[in-house]
């Protein structure tokens, strides 16, 4: 009994360390590693899925690019935890000590859809696809930008050519393995001047746009604005998750269309801070969930309008508020075609679903170089098409004013558009950009009438630069008097 006094004293003493190095431990143990696994195969399933059966790429030229950004794979070219259905155009990644299987399949329209975790190729039928007509005619005998025959012309006065191929060998010969750039169109005037492919690519292989699809999403409802079905600065009302029996209390009930393409919807973040292949639009993205119901399922943490998070489920939310204006699914799913696809010649171009018949257009579209120097073009142009105007002006400025809640930290994004950074002098300031993983970026620049298109395959960190890009080209091209 003597010593119990000592023992309680020591016990005391050394308490609190122990509660701090257990809860630090605690810190560190990662709760969603199960998630990271069955991600990690959906990732792998998806794009094998899609370069083998969308870019028609070979599976060593998938393995050698399209899965170089993983750190870890399944296997190699030669083999591995994956099994590969030519007949069904279907992948399934995982099994055995290596996790659960995901699966991806192709679908005619659509491109690769992820399915669930329980499910198996004998659902591929049920899952969505989208039967319709082709453009008529044949791209190649269809002048450009319409079609692909692209008249043989000396480049324009403005253009000096030996520094336009320096800024093309600057795009493609980096200084690090890590930056892989598969192509590199340039318009000037609307008229091609630079066209340019790595080996393994050529002018009909589509890509993964990935965030880049998130400008195209802009677009397809700027129409629904200018048609008055949509409106930028009244509330989106939405059926958030979940539904509480007072809903008409529900903080989210004041987020705009406006906070969400901006970025600021002040929901919970769930794509930032690490967490981008854990949870959130990742188990959309590359495990069969719905990229619906999880947008829905945010809490208000702050005001809208009033901090810049970049959130998937942002996007997603303004495309499901898109559906919704749209008022059937038949509507839904031939609107992006209808309304700006058709329009413009996009007729290499995959809006992908998920298994739930979603177009997941915060990243899964599928398309080539071209087909983005169309969609350039149309900004470039004013949002006019030949004689139609198909984006207002007043959509155009919106996307490529600052979001307010980037003004004390650089003004560098407006609506599911980049813009030039306040930090940045030499690229002009009024260009604007879209901006995708892996170095997807459509870039238009009103002060020369010009777009820029590379699309890459990089990894690593990752750091290749557009305005870089923007500037090495510039040094080729005289700008235009008049232009703003």
């Amino acid at each position: 009994m003597q010593y119990f006094p000592k023992i309680i004293i020591l016990f005391c003493l050394l308490a609190p360390q122990a509660v701090l190095a257990a809860s630090q431990k605690s810190k560190e143990f990662d709760y969603y590693s199960s998630n990271r696994i069955m991600i990690r195969n959906g990732v792998q399933a998806v794009l094998m899925c899609n370069g083998l059966f969308t870019s028609r790429r070979t599976l060593e030229q998938v393995f050698q690019q399209e899965l170089a950004y993983l750190p870890s794979k399944l296997g190699s070219a030669s083999g591995g935890d994956y099994i590969i259905d030519e007949g069904l155009r279907a992948v399934a990644v995982g099994g055995d000590n290596s996790g659960p299987v995901i699966r991806a399949a192709f679908r005619e329209g659509i491109g690769c859809i992820v399915m669930g975790p329980d499910q198996t190729f004998d659902d591929i039928p049920s899952l969505p696809a989208l039967s319709t007509p082709p453009l008529p005619g044949d791209a190649a005998t269809i002048a450009w930008p319409n079609g692909d025959l692209v008249a043989d012309k000396p480049l324009p006065a403005s253009v000096e050519a030996i520094s336009l191929q320096a800024a093309s060998d600057w795009a493609f010969d980096r200084d690090t393995p890590e930056q892989v750039t598969l192509s590199l169109i340039v318009l000037q005037h609307g008229e091609i001047i630079h066209e340019r492919y790595a080996a393994g690519i050529n002018m009909s292989t589509q890509t993964r746009t990935w965030s880049t699809a998130k400008s195209i999403a802009v677009t397809l409802i700027g129409e629904l604005v200018r048609q008055q079905r949509m409106a930028l600065d009244k509330p989106v009302n939405l059926p958030w998750l979940p539904a509480l029996a007072s809903g008409e209390h529900d903080p989210r009930n004041s987020i705009t269309l406006r906070h969400l393409l901006n970025m600021s919807s002040g929901l919970y973040p769930v794509d930032s801070f690490g967490m981008e292949y854990a949870t959130g639009s990742g188990l959309a993205y590359w495990a069969g969930a719905s990229s619906v119901d999880g947008a829905l399922n945010r809490g208000a943490v702050r005001d809208p309008g009033t901090f810049w998070d970049y959130e998937n489920y942002d996007t997603l939310l303004a495309v499901y508020a898109m559906k919704l204006a749209l008022g059937s699914d038949k509507a839904y799913r031939e609107f992006p075609r209808r309304a700006l696809l058709d329009k413009i010649g996009m007729r290499n171009t995959l809006l992908s679903t998920d298994r739930f018949g979603d177009f997941i257009l915060s990243s899964q579209v599928y398309t080539n170089a071209r087909d983005l120097a169309r969609f350039g073009l149309l900004y470039a142009q004013d949002g006019k098409w030949g004689e139609e105007q198909l984006l207002s002006l007043d959509w155009i400025d919106f996307v490529r004013t600052p979001a307010p809640a980037t003004s004390k930290t650089g003004n560098f994004y407006g609506g599911q558009w980049w813009l030039v950074p306040d930090d940045r002098s030499d690229v002009p300031p009024n260009a604007y950009a879209t901006a995708g993983n892996r170095g997807q970026y459509v870039i238009v620049v009103p002060s020369h009438d010009l777009v820029i298109v590379r699309r890459g395959l990089d990894y690593g960190k990752q750091g290749f630069d557009r305005w870089d890009l923007t500037r090495e080209i510039l040094k080729a091209i005289k700008p235009l008097p008049n232009r703003i």
